[in-house]
C-alpha cells in the first residue's frame, strides 16, 4: 500500500492506494466520526462490493442507499432518495457517509454529506478508475442540471481516500478507457515524463497489469493532491485540471447525459484544446498528431460528436463554470506536457475549432 495526503490544514486527509484494502478495517475506523454509518452505491457496484464495505462497518449502525446506475440519474430528484432514506433512519450530524462506487456516486454522496443537517462527514470509496485519479480527490461535489453538467454543487473534503486497485478487476474495457483519460491529462498539463511513461506502458495499463495501475493511480492522485493543496477552490492552478473539460461538458450536455463517458467526452475535448493551442501558434502540428496518438492508444476518441454544431457548442461552453463576466477561460496548451488559463484565446481560431475546419 502508498498513502499520500491532501495538505488542508485542519481538513488533512489520507489516501490510500493498494491491493486488497476493502479487507483492512483500520483504514476506515480512524475516519468514523459517530456510531451510524450510511453507504450510498448503485445498482451495478452494490451486488459486487457492498457486503465487503459491511463487514467493516460491522461494528456501526448502518443504512444503505442504492442508487439507479448512470450519469442520466446525477440529478436533484435522484439526490433525494439520499436524504429521504438518511432521514428515515434517523441519521445524525455523525453519521458518516461511504461513496462506493464510481464517479456519479461519488459526486452525489460528497453533495449529500455537504448537506445533510448542514454538513456530515464522509469517506469515498472509488471502484473506477476516473473516480480513483479524480473525482474522489479534491472535495468537488454536485449534481447535473439540463442546461448544464456539474453546475449545482459545493467544494466539499472527504475523510479519506480508499482506492482498491482490485475493484479495477470488475471494470469493463470502456469504462478502463474512460479513465485513462483523466490519467493522461495530467501528464498533458504538468509532467512530460509521466506523459513518456503512459506512451511505453499503455498496453500494459490496458491489460490491467497491477504494478502498472498502481504507478498510474499513484503518480496521477499526487498531481491532484498537491494542486488541491495549493489551490483548493479552484482561484488559480487547479483550473489546469479541467483541461478539454469545457469542451467534454459540452459534448455530455449536448448530446444527452450518459450517450458520452465522460472520460470519452474529456478525451476529445482535450483533443480540440490542442487544435485551438495549433492554429494559435502555440504548439506544433507534431504536437497535436502526439496528443491525438497517445489518446487513440488508450482507445479513446478523439472526434467531436458529427451531430454537434459550432453554434450548439458555443451555447454550452457559454454555460460553463469557468466564465466570469461573462469571458469564458479555456486550459490550452503552451507545449507538450505544459498547460495555462487563458482569457485571451483567439475567438476566430475558436470558431474554426468548433466548425471542424
Amino acid at each position: 500500500m502508498k498513502t499520500l495526503t491532501v495538505d488542508l490544514g485542519n481538513r488533512t486527509y489520507p489516501i490510500h492506494i493498494g491491493s486488497g484494502l476493502l479487507q483492512h478495517a483500520e483504514l476506515i475506523h480512524p475516519h468514523i466520526q459517530g456510531k451510524t454509518t450510511t453507504i450510498v452505491s448503485n445498482e451495478t457496484i452494490a451486488p459486487l462490493y457492498l457486503d465487503v464495505l459491511h463487514k467493516i462497518t460491522s461494528p456501526y449502525r448502518n443504512t444503505d442507499v442504492i442508487l439507479p446506475d448512470g450519469e442520466v440519474y446525477k440529478t436533484l430528484e435522484v439526490e433525494q432518495q439520499i436524504f429521504s432514506q438518511m432521514l428515515t433512519a434517523r441519521c445524525d450530524r455523525k453519521t458518516t457517509l461511504f461513496a462506493l462506487g464510481g464517479g456519479v456516486v461519488g459526486d452525489m454522496t460528497g453533495f449529500a454529506a455537504a448537506c445533510y443537517q448542514r454538513g456530515i462527514p464522509f469517506i469515498q470509496v472509488p471502484t473506477t478508475l476516473l473516480a480513483m485519479v479524480d473525482s474522489s480527490v479534491g472535495g468537488k461535489t454536485g449534481v447535473n442540471h439540463p442546461l448544464g453538467k456539474n453546475m449545482i454543487g459545493a467544494f466539499y473534503q472527504p475523510q479519506c481516500v480508499l482506492i482498491d486497485i482490485d475493484t479495477l478487476d470488475t471494470l469493463d474495457d470502456q469504462q478502463l478507457s474512460a479513465g485513462l483519460a483523466e490519467v493522461i491529462k495530467y501528464g498533458f498539463i504538468r509532467d512530460l515524463d509521466f506523459l513518456n511513461w503512459l506512451d511505453q506502458n499503455m498496453d500494459k495499463l490496458l491489460q490491467r497489469d497491477k504494478t502498472a495501475l498502481r504507478y498510474a493511480i499513484y503518480r496521477s492522485c499526487q498531481h491532484k493532491a498537491e494542486i488541491v493543496a495549493a489551490d483548493e477552490r479552484e482561484a488559480g492552478q487547479r483550473a489546469l485540471l479541467n483541461l478539454g473539460h469545457t469542451f467534454g461538458h459540452a459534448i455530455e450536455t449536448g448530446m444527452g447525459y450518459g450517450k458520452w463517458l465522460h472520460g470519452e467526452a474529456v478525451s476529445v475535448g482535450m483533443v480540440m484544446a490542442a487544435e485551438l493551442s495549433q492554429k494559435m501558434n502555440w504548439i506544433s502540428k507534431e504536437a497535436v498528431q502526439r496528443v491525438k496518438n497517445l489518446l487513440l492508444k488508450a482507445k479513446l476518441p478523439i472526434e467531436p460528436p458529427k451531430a454537434m454544431s459550432a453554434t450548439q457548442f458555443s451555447d454550452l461552453m457559454s454555460v460553463d463554470k469557468k466564465v466570469q463576466d461573462g469571458v469564458l477561460s479555456l486550459i490550452l496548451m503552451k507545449s507538450y506536457g505544459e498547460c495555462i488559463v487563458s482569457r485571451d484565446f483567439d475567438p476566430v481560431a475558436l470558431q474554426a475549432v468548433l466548425s471542424r475546419e
